[in-house]
């Protein structure tokens, strides 16, 4: 009996542009990314916060200082942003997966992590969520 391969090989075709005198890798035109009506600026913050999280649990970096001299920030900003790895689930899904865009700034996103996972929503979406 054979065994169906466990591996998907997926092609995604990307161009490499000069962005600030650095390579940014980038999606062809016609593919853009929808981001529906979240800042960009929101998801990479979120990513990021979670890349710095895995570094930290993995033991990659030892401190947030480590991953501020890393990244050319200071301490105190990386402290701020990490909490956006800390959002409830649910605020999670309506940024990223229903691309609902939250009614305020990122920097007040992340704030608003500190609060219970059952009042997040209603404080990044408006009490309509």
């Amino acid at each position: 009996m054979s065994v169906a391969p466990t591996t998907i090989r997926v092609i995604i075709p990307l161009a490499i542009r000069k962005r600030n005198g650095r390579p940014k890798i980038v999606p062809p035109s016609d593919m853009a990314p929808e981001t529906g009506g979240v800042d960009p600026h929101i998801l990479k913050a979120i990513a990021k916060a979670w890349s710095w999280r895995r570094k930290l649990e993995s033991g990659a970096v030892a401190t947030m200082s480590d991953i501020a001299e890393a990244e050319g920030v200071t301490p105190p900003y990386v402290g701020r942003m990490l909490k956006l790895a800390y959002l409830a689930p649910a605020v999670l899904e309506k940024l990223l997966i229903a691309r609902i865009a939250p009614t305020v700034s990122v920097k007040d996103l992340a704030a608003l992590a500190e609060l219970p996972w059952a009042e997040q929503a209603g404080a990044v979406f408006g009490r309509h969520s």
